[in-house]
């Protein structure tokens, strides 16, 4: 501290904690050319011990003006360093980090301004601090003050642009990061989280795709949000998704699949629409990935042939038919037992159209692999004498 004291003048300490945000600021300014010169000088020990300053004295400080005093003198600091700001920033960034869990919402704002001006600076040499800083401005971006939530939207376009143009960033360790707030309820929060997924997306050298199992269930989630924008918001990129998927030569439709089917149960209508005209995508493209999910996918579209809504009915319908027309063999995971046990199931459904395409699937199934159906015979058989006295004929027919 001594070493800081002998470059910083004690006015310019004392201005940099008065309570006139005008003081503070031309005290800042007195602080950056006092580095600017130290670094010209070379003389990394003094800047070290003036940062070491300004973060214990001032940023961890009981006194509220003194923080923000402390925050404008960091991000001072650091455009008085200019290029040579990377090898001090373990030393700046943690303090202003922190200050975004200030009771007092000006010092959350004067965070956000300080950490703004820190990264116009040093642009794609932050990148190794954006998961702290994602999950604070994931928290800033539901904080109770507006003018806070203002700033810190200013700081997140801000990042956004330096991650899209860095070749630093990583993917692998973000996708936890997302993977864990995705089920979040708040609705700035779910903004913020498909504005990132969006952004990210866009970037050529990052692979969303191949990630989108881990945050495809968040994403179905959102459709039935309370809020217009949020459904639209979260629409749009599975929209955006299922084209790049089209696109795409290799797909984990599996692990997709079993959340789509999840999906496709839900009692928003919105969700169910969504997840079956995906569903529907994916028995095209997906073939024979998709056999060891075919049972489950029946057991959601039997179902929807009956739905009120008559877009999920037309999709369902079409969805069984391809499924129909795949002749599945039994030794390549092709499980006729499964199959039947949902289309048994189906059978007492209370709705007509279902109860008939499930006959129609035992019925299939019995022409294809007569020798496995009949092993099933025990478990179907009481079902089948029951659809005998079903009150629609067309039933008692199949």
């Amino acid at each position: 501290m001594a070493d800081a004291l002998s470059v910083v003048p004690v006015a310019v300490l004392r201005n940099l904690a008065d309570k006139l945000y005008e003081r503070r600021k031309n005290a800042a300014l007195e602080v950056e050319g006092i580095v600017k010169q130290l670094a010209v000088n070379g003389e990394h020990d003094k800047i070290t011990a003036v940062i070491n300053l300004l973060t214990n004295e001032f940023t961890y400080s009981l006194q509220a003006n003194h923080r923000k005093g402390g925050l404008i003198g960091l991000a001072a600091a650091t455009v008085g360093l200019t290029t040579e700001a990377a090898q001090h920033l373990e030393q700046i960034v943690p303090p202003v980090l922190n200050s975004f869990s200030d009771q007092d919402s000006r010092v959350r704002y004067y965070a956000c301004e300080a950490l703004y001006n820190i990264a116009k600076v040093v642009r794609g040499d932050f990148i190794i601090f954006f998961n702290q800083i994602f999950d604070a401005l994931c928290k800033l971006s539901a904080d109770s003050d507006a003018n806070v939530q203002s700033a810190a939207h200013l700081l997140d376009r801000l990042v956004k642009d330096i991650v899209t143009e860095s070749d630093q960033f990583c993917i692998e360790e973000f996708i936890p990061l997302l993977r864990e707030r995705m089920n979040v309820l708040n609705p700035y929060v779910r903004q913020f989280l498909v504005g990132w997924i969006t952004v990210l997306d866009s970037v050529p050298d990052i692979d969303m795709l191949g990630f989108l199992p881990d945050f495809l269930d968040g994403l179905f989630n959102m459709l039935s949000d309370s809020s217009h924008e949020i459904r639209q918001q979260a629409d749009s990129a599975l929209s955006e998704f299922l084209q790049e998927i089209k696109n795409s030569p290799s797909v984990d439709y599996g692990r997709m699949a079993e959340i789509l089917v999840q999906r496709a149960g839900s009692p928003d209508e919105f969700t169910r629409l969504t997840a079956i005209t995906w569903i529907n995508e994916f028995v095209k493209l997906g073939g024979d990935q998709l056999v060891p999910y075919y049972a489950d996918i029946l057991g959601v579209i039997l179902p929807c042939i009956s739905d009120k809504e008559e877009k999920i009915r037309v999709v369902a319908r079409e969805i069984n038919e391809e499924l129909c027309a795949i002749k599945g063999d039994p030794s390549e995971a092709f499980d006729v037992g499964a199959i039947l046990s949902i289309a048994r199931r189906q059978l007492s459904s209370e709705w007509e159209a279902t109860r008939i395409e499930a006959l129609h699937w035992i019925s299939t199934l019995l022409n294809r692999h007569r020798t496995e159906v009949l092993t099933f015979l025990n478990d179907i058989f009481d079902t089948l004498l029951k659809a005998l006295s079903d009150p629609s004929d067309e039933v008692v027919l199949c």
